[in-house]
């Protein structure tokens, strides 16, 4: 079986609806394909990038995907910008950053800073080191986003992320995330592969829609600074 996305080549467009707006086009097309088994769904994602952005923090963002599809096949699709209230939307987003990791990088200061000088993190003190428990709550510690619960901090077995919404400033996590993903560099750019579940009711005779972003580290794109498109169809050929 296979899945046909109208418009392969799908132009973007700048996000310019919602602060902080994007207001100048970057990446200006990206290229998908779509295929199933019957129960996930794989889409792939290509797009020209020259520089490879695959570090995140205060002063740089990494590349980024994501494939958005309504959370219900119905006769009408919500809004694209994400969905509206009662409508929701669900997202696949995937990172650059969360790539390296998973691919291996570490994510310590060494590791993203070869050239830093770091006298030890303070949950490798000497004075630990024959305390564990104090070693684990001393990290804990200096690792706030994880001692908080944010689920969208590392460490990473996936370089991707489930996410729902219901219009502009509504993202959160979806309560499981079971999609898969892989990205590598190109001689062009980024190639990604996304894997999820296929939408329920999704048949050769039902279709649905699917909306991308891409986000480019280099022009300072993050969160809803962001190149999009509208809803593209979505239609099943084959047996399912």
């Amino acid at each position: 079986m296979f899945l046909v996305v109208r418009r392969p080549h799908v132009n973007r467009l700048p996000q310019d609806l919602v602060e902080p707006r994007k207001l100048h086009p970057t990446t200006t097309a990206v290229r998908v394909r779509a295929v199933t088994d019957g129960k996930d769904v794989a889409f792939r994602l290509e797009w020209s990038d020259p520089s490879d952005d695959d570090t995140s923090d205060p002063a740089r963002f990494s590349d980024a995907c994501a494939v958005q599809l309504p959370a219900k096949i119905e006769p009408t699709v919500p809004a694209p910008q994400m969905g509206e209230k009662g409508r929701p939307v669900e997202m696949t987003f995937w990172t650059a950053a969360w790539q390296a990791t998973v691919d291996g990088r570490g994510d310590s200061i060494r590791d993203l800073y070869p050239n830093a000088a770091v006298d030890h993190y303070p949950f490798q003190a000497p004075a630990l080191e024959k305390d564990p428990a104090g070693q684990r709550e001393m990290a804990v510690r200096y690792a706030p986003a994880l001692a908080l619960g944010n689920r969208m901090a590392g460490p990473r077995d996936q370089p991707v992320q489930d996410l729902i919404a219901e219009g502009p400033g509504t993202v959160h996590p979806a309560p499981a995330s079971d999609s898969r993903g892989c990205g590598h560099r190109t001689p062009n750019g980024w190639a990604v592969v996304i894997t999820r579940r296929l939408p329920a009711g999704l048949s050769p005779e039902v279709g649905s829609q699917i909306a991308l972003a891409v986000w480019n580290g280099s022009h300072q794109e993050v969160g809803a600074r962001k190149m999009r498109t509208g809803w593209i169809n979505l239609t099943m050929r084959g047996n399912p």
